[in-house]
């Protein structure tokens, strides 16, 4: 059981109800699909960012550990620097079929560029 701790709690003050659970806004994340299932969408981005151009694949379901772990596999593989967040991985530069080719050998079947 997780130790609830008061800076949690700053905007409750007393609650009478023995039963009350303090919510804490912890969300629980999905369970990783299997590389198999997941529908990863692969495209070139060029918005925001100063004309620079970054790979986005998207679609990407489950923990945010596998998230990173996937990233950080694309970004060595690409040697390119990049991010994972949001069920979001940014790879910078241009390397679409580079990666959807990464993503194949990987066991990820229905990954697509769009």
């Amino acid at each position: 059981m997780k130790k609830i701790d008061w800076k949690d709690r700053l905007n409750i003050v007393y609650s009478t109800n023995s039963d009350y659970r303090y919510e804490t806004g912890d969300q629980e994340e999905p369970d990783t699909l299997p590389k198999e299932k997941q529908l990863l969408r692969i495209q070139l981005d060029k918005r925001n960012r100063g004309g620079k151009q970054v790979t986005l694949i998207t679609g990407f379901t489950g923990k945010e550990d596998d998230l990173q772990a996937l990233g950080k596999l694309l970004k060595t593989k690409c040697g390119v620097g990049g991010s994972a967040k949001e069920n979001e991985i940014l790879i910078q530069g241009d390397f679409r079929k580079k990666v959807l080719e990464i993503l194949q050998k990987e066991g990820y079947a229905k990954a697509r560029i769009i």
